[in-house]
């Protein structure tokens, strides 16, 4: 496996580790499971629907509205469980998360056009001492990530299909977000835009 950038301590990123045939497994397996649990455009807890459409896979999903941000056992609209999470993010999450205690969820957001993520931390999971691991598939976002303070400074960096990310340590509760993708940088998501899939252990250990 090639040596990962530490772009900030704590925020280790491998570009390209997946190849195309890898990259389009996982879509493939995305789209699937969104057949199954329809991505949904949240609500925030000020009552703005967020521009990316999300859904999930594994035991427990993330889902938002005006109660507040919280993990689910079943998607919100069908009431089924959520699609059961693929072997290669396992696989993964083995080599790059924790070899010891697997993930319950991961969460899919897809991003299309003007979609964007603003600064926020990951702390609705039970236990930050687990990292959260980031796929990217399809288009390229433009990635910015600063401190556990939203008054840090943030740098940015270009996110391609095939990278894969990792928050842990001292940038777990990093503020991240995307200010936006790049259109039209990758044909491997129909339609075009970009698929993120990020790993983590929502539950206590």
């Amino acid at each position: 496996m090639i040596k990962p950038l530490s772009i900030v301590p704590g925020f280790d990123l491998w570009p390209g580790l997946l190849d195309p045939g890898a990259q389009a497994d996982l879509a493939r397996l995305t789209l699937a499971a969104i057949e199954a649990a329809p991505l949904t455009h949240y609500d925030t807890a000020y009552g703005k629907a967020m521009s990316v459409a999300m859904s999930s896979f594994g035991p427990l999903g993330w889902t938002s509205d005006k109660a507040g941000y919280r993990y689910a056992q079943r998607h919100p609209g069908t009431g089924q469980p959520w699609p059961a999470m693929p072997r290669a993010l396992l696989d993964l999450w083995a080599a790059l998360g924790d070899p010891e205690i697997p993930p319950d969820s991961c969460l899919i957001n897809l991003y299309r056009d003007e979609a964007r993520m603003g600064l926020h931390q990951d702390r609705d999971e039970a236990d930050p001492r687990f990292p959260v691991l980031s796929i990217s598939l399809g288009d390229t976002a433009v990635f910015r990530i600063g401190g556990p303070s939203r008054k840090d400074p943030t740098r940015s960096l270009r996110l391609s299909s095939g990278d894969v990310c990792r928050l842990s340590g001292p940038a777990r509760l990093a503020f991240h977000g995307v200010d936006r993708i790049l259109p039209g940088s990758s044909g491997l998501v129909p339609g075009g835009g970009r698929i993120n899939l990020t790993l983590r252990r929502a539950g206590a250990g």
